[in-house]
């Protein structure tokens, strides 16, 4: 199995990423990694972490692309970047299964969809982050990002993308679905929810359970939720901020009186463990559902682990054919729903 590892763009490339190519390296011996990105640092990188195992290839670019480009504009102007020119090798290489960037989304999303192209009946590719629950699970919320407006059918297939992802790369056996809305009640929400709740509600193949108001996304009921991109963005990014938020106010309460801090050192196991479990970075990268090839995308302050794990939901998704299972699906939605 063969990668690309966009290595520059995040906040802490090109070491995370190098040191996280190493690591997947050290873990899946029959993988091998292409390194994206001006040679120089990355051969540093890779003398600094005494690496000698081989299996590595490096492609210069020394153009970066950074959040302040346009995506547009960055495919167009910057094709000696490391996104674009490993967009355009994992295009041109059949024996190359996908890329893993901790880069800008828009312009990876722009890449892929234009460069590599979408699957045979997928409208539109969308991400579909992982975070835990509280019963020790974890829940894919599909789209998060990557369409702001969006139609029925496409929501529709999105539930498909997401359920058949959480079913063949984490083995949850026939994943309930959940439709992000105002209210449970069936008749909650726009048009645009209504609509997609009698699709889902029809379509065969899918365990839809129904609408998930945003307070229950980590409860541990739902194991897919479907929205829109700007929702789904939204959701993630509250749900996030308000438990970092928490975690920091709790720390400061802890400090405020000498007898909290006296009750906090016999807590001090606990504390690390809830900080760890909402820690992203165990949790791997976006994947982004649809397209012809694997495309994981990292947080953009992605550490070493969090980029080693992303490469391992690459690894993953490839020997499970999960390209090849999503696009049966999709072929396999009725007519009428769409």
């Amino acid at each position: 199995m063969k990668l690309i590892i966009d290595c520059m763009g995040g906040d802490n490339s090109p070491g995370a990423n190098v040191e996280g190519g190493i690591i997947a390296l050290q873990k899946m011996p029959g993988l091998s990694l292409v390194f994206s990105g001006d040679e120089g640092p990355i051969r540093e990188e890779i003398e600094k972490n005494g690496w000698t195992g081989g299996r590595f290839e490096i492609l210069h670019a020394p153009d970066v692309i950074t959040g302040e480009d346009k995506p547009t504009d960055a495919i167009r102007l910057k094709r000696e970047s490391s996104m674009m020119k490993g967009i355009k090798l994992l295009r041109e290489s059949p024996d190359i299964d996908g890329i893993v960037s901790t880069g800008a989304t828009g312009s990876l999303v722009a890449a892929a969809t234009l460069r590599i192209g979408r699957l045979e009946g997928v409208f539109r590719p969308a991400f579909c982050p992982i975070l835990p629950t509280m019963n020790g699970g974890i829940v894919g919320v599909c789209d998060s990002g990557a369409n702001v407006d969006c139609l029925p059918i496409q929501l529709v297939q999105f539930a498909v993308m997401a359920s058949s992802y959480m079913e063949h790369t984490f083995g949850i056996k026939d994943p309930r679905v959940a439709l992000l809305n105002i209210g449970t009640e069936s008749e909650k929400g726009d048009d645009l929810r209504k609509e997609v709740y009698k699709k889902l509600s029809t379509l065969p193949g899918i365990n839809f359970v129904g609408n998930m108001e945003s307070r229950d996304l980590l409860s541990g009921k739902y194991d897919v939720v479907v929205c829109d991109g700007f929702a789904g963005n939204v959701l993630i990014k509250t749900t996030e901020g308000t438990a970092l938020q928490l975690l920091k106010k709790i720390k400061k309460d802890i400090y405020s009186k000498p007898i909290y801090k006296f009750g906090a050192l016999f807590m001090k196991k606990m504390f690390a463990e809830e900080k760890e479990f909402m820690n992203y970075q165990r949790y791997g990268g976006s994947v982004l559902l649809g397209t012809e090839k694997i495309i994981v995308k990292g947080h953009g302050a992605s550490d070493k682990t969090a980029v080693a794990k992303c490469i391992e939901q690459a690894v993953t998704m490839a020997g499970s054919n999960l390209s090849g299972i999503i696009a049966e699906k999709i072929a396999a939605i009725p007519a009428d729903e769409e």
